[in-house]
């Protein structure tokens, strides 16, 4: 009986209830908000980082598999634009060309840790836990470029300034909806014991070259293209400052690609449920 008594003494004493965490769905989940700048690489921008930056927003969601890699899905909203009279090309500032497009994207993929990151601090612990990563994701945006004529905006799309959708252009409608890339970098670090700061730098690589409306090296004829698809979209087609008919347009044998860099803070949405744990 005695050693019995014993016995069960040492189980009570190992099977104690602790303060420990158990992991559950909502502990592991983080909802974030992000504020940046976007910007465009393509005909009307072709060379510099950056120029045109505009203000743009995301929203978060992530869920932490482990202390490596997490899953994150993610909608970005901001705009792009670009102006051939700001370059310092003087081929480019004859074109004279410009856009402006609302961008709104739908992502999801996976960040890899370059080290471990453990969310919550332990006890007594009082530096801030941080890592680089590196994110991946498949996704799709809406885009829909315009440009000003005689003081009204107009959208390009539906003009055809290349003679999409005619007999002149055997590419014809390109989509307000396309399949994006996003691949970046990134740091975070915790801040307390359910909120981290995330820095991210993300490129996109798209599958067209009409983020700007303009694909084709050269101009199409404008008396033509006027018979087909109107006088807006003749006039839109060629804004070349001499006039020329046979001028440079656009680079076909690229894509146009986006950018967006930003700050974000996160908030982990439960913190685990209570356990037993032998020590």
């Amino acid at each position: 009986m005695r050693n019995k008594l014993i016995l069960l003494g040492f189980l009570l004493l190992g099977l104690r209830q602790l303060n420990a965490q158990q992991a559950t769905f909502f502990s592991q989940s983080e909802l974030g908000f992000s504020l940046g700048q976007m910007y465009y690489i393509g005909d009307l921008n072709p060379f510099m980082p950056f120029k045109n930056s505009q203000w743009a927003f995301s929203f978060m969601y992530r869920y932490n598999l482990h202390t490596r890699m997490a899953l994150r899905v993610s909608y970005l909203q901001g705009s792009i634009k670009a102006d051939d009279k700001n370059s310092s090309n003087s081929i480019l500032v004859n074109r004279n060309l410009n856009f402006h497009s609302e961008i709104k994207e739908l992502a999801a993929g996976v960040e890899f840790y370059f080290a471990p990151f453990y969310f919550g601090r332990k006890n007594g612990q009082k530096q801030i836990q941080g890592t680089a990563y590196f994110l991946t994701q498949i996704g799709g945006f809406y885009m829909n470029p315009k440009t000003s004529f005689n003081g009204e905006e107009v959208e390009l799309r539906p003009l055809g300034t290349e003679g999409q959708g005619t007999v002149l252009n055997k590419k014809g409608t390109y989509s307000n909806f396309q399949l994006c890339v996003p691949l970046g970098i990134g740091a975070k670090a915790q801040i307390g014991k359910r909120v981290t700061f995330n820095i991210d730098l993300g490129i996109r690589k798209t599958f067209t070259d009409y983020m700007d409306d303009v694909r084709a090296a050269t101009f199409i004829d404008p008396a033509v293209l006027g018979q087909y698809s109107g006088d807006v979209a003749a006039a839109l087609s060629n804004q070349s400052l001499d006039g020329a008919r046979n001028g440079y347009r656009g680079n076909p044998t690229t894509k146009d690609w986006y950018l967006y860099a930003g700050g974000m803070v996160s908030v982990r949405l439960g913190r685990g449920r209570k356990c037993f744990q032998l020590r």
